[in-house]
């Protein structure tokens, strides 16, 4: 490349401004579609595709098609990864948001039992499977056109944008189903008022669709491009040459999930049926959770720039294990304050894992298969500790008579996983590279 081909400091901000804008707004937009359904799930579908059961049984099912789009995630972060490895970040990050937008669209006009029996929860479930397809493949292209774009010493702070994208959109999810319940009678929000924010996503996608195509290709994969390094079967690539940094990544992430699915959709059904205490309660703890969480997630990334991933990583992993306990004796105390508190102390641990975590979970793959990489990893950890973790906190709450110190030691359980992974991992930061401890 010639001097006068060199893109100018002008050109090169906005190139990035547009990455950290494209990853930000994109992954905003598919995390409220993905979390709107957990909501739903753990607020209203139990009396809508699942009336003939009892309380517990009809949020156990409608929980169980919450987690069954978990478990498509995998398949769309190796599908994704395999064409992002070959064609591009960018046209996949695309694909996962149309996939995503007409999935959540479709279920705002899904008839319910009542309208066409059995149907109902079988196309709730089958729509479901879809958008976990969709955001299995988002995350890796995100969370890279990012990084990939980032000066190396801030690899951090710019991973931790497509991750703010996910409180975000949790914000905006639990926004407009509290506000809908808010205006709207029970009846009315039960007849026709959940709808609205389904229907929403189609305007959602627009937006976000008009911003990521005026997103630029990543640095590192057309430097990959050009060697000819691309791999013909990254999926294959990744696992014969970096296998211990796919297990390593799953257990990196297990504690950060399990922890964040407890806190936001777990913790609403604990206040709801077992304190027996208006929805309002953990939906304004989550909603408070969500916007402190923004800002809180580019500090944290900011902080692993200036002090390394796995020190910041390892502070988040311990006091989240320490937390567990004291986490469910604030719920227990009934009082609407102290629900905000738990959830806000909750997530604010989480983000110290989830805010480096886009840069050093990337960082630990190379470039000719790091979409395929990252992906696996952070998908397949979310079937074990955040797909089933709702339902299997919900089992264990039944097992224990109604108390919570049994998902307590769940969470505590994959704490100690995730410490174990955040030791033996090496320091991928520029200018704190270390050997595994």
């Amino acid at each position: 490349m010639s001097v006068t081909d060199r893109p100018t400091t002008a050109d090169l901000a906005t190139t990035r401004r547009r990455a950290r804008l494209g990853s930000f707004v994109g992954t905003t937009i598919e995390w409220y579609d993905f979390y709107l359904y957990g909501t739903a799930a753990a607020l209203v579908f139990p009396q809508l595709f699942f009336p003939s059961y009892s309380p517990l049984t009809g949020t156990l099912l409608a929980l169980l098609t919450y987690s069954a789009g978990f478990i498509a995630r995998p398949l769309g972060g190796i599908v994704m990864g395999h064409y992002g490895d070959k064609v591009g970040r960018k046209a996949m990050l695309v694909t996962s948001l149309m996939v995503m937008g007409v999935a959540t669209t479709l279920i705002g006009l899904l008839p319910t039992y009542a309208t066409i029996g059995v149907w109902g929860p079988v196309g709730l479930l089958t729509l479901r499977i879809v958008q976990g397809f969709g955001v299995g493949g988002e995350w890796g292209g995100a969370v890279l056109v990012a990084v990939e774009h980032a000066p190396e010493t801030r690899r951090g702070v710019f991973g931790a944008w497509p991750q703010a994208g996910v409180p975000a959109g949790l914000l905006l999810a639990n926004g407009v189903f509290t506000a809908t319940s808010l205006l709207l009678s029970e009846d009315a929000f039960l007849a026709w008022g959940w709808r609205v924010g389904f229907l929403g996503s189609a305007a959602l996608i627009v937006v976000g669709l008009v911003i990521r195509l005026q997103m630029e290709e990543t640095p590192d994969f057309d430097r990959v491009k050009a060697e000819g390094a691309v791999a013909r079967f990254p999926l294959g690539q990744v696992l014969r040459r970096q296998w211990r940094e796919v297990l390593l990544a799953i257990g990196l992430r297990l504690s950060q999930n399990a922890i964040f699915y407890i806190l936001t959709v777990f913790s609403l059904t604990y206040v709801t049926t077992t304190l027996g205490l208006d929805r309002t309660y953990a939906l304004a703890g989550v909603l408070v959770a969500s916007a402190i969480s923004i800002g809180g997630l580019l500090f944290t990334g900011w902080l692993s720039d200036e002090y390394g991933r796995r020190r910041v990583y390892l502070v988040g992993a311990v006091a989240s294990g320490l937390f567990c306990f004291p986490f469910f004796w604030l719920l227990d105390t009934r009082s609407g304050l102290l629900i905000v508190v738990a959830i806000v102390v909750g997530i604010f641990f989480h983000d110290l894992m989830y805010g480096p975590q886009a840069a050093f979970t990337s960082e630990l793959f190379e470039p000719e298969h790091r979409y395929t990489g990252a992906s696996l990893g952070y998908q397949t950890s979310s079937v074990v500790a955040g797909g089933l973790s709702p339902v299997l906190a919900v089992l264990l709450l039944g097992w224990s008579g109604g108390e919570p110190w049994s998902v307590a030691l769940y969470l505590v359980g994959f704490s100690a996983v995730t410490i174990a992974a955040t030791w033996l991992s090496r320091e991928t930061h520029a200018g704190n590279r270390t050997s595994a401890g």
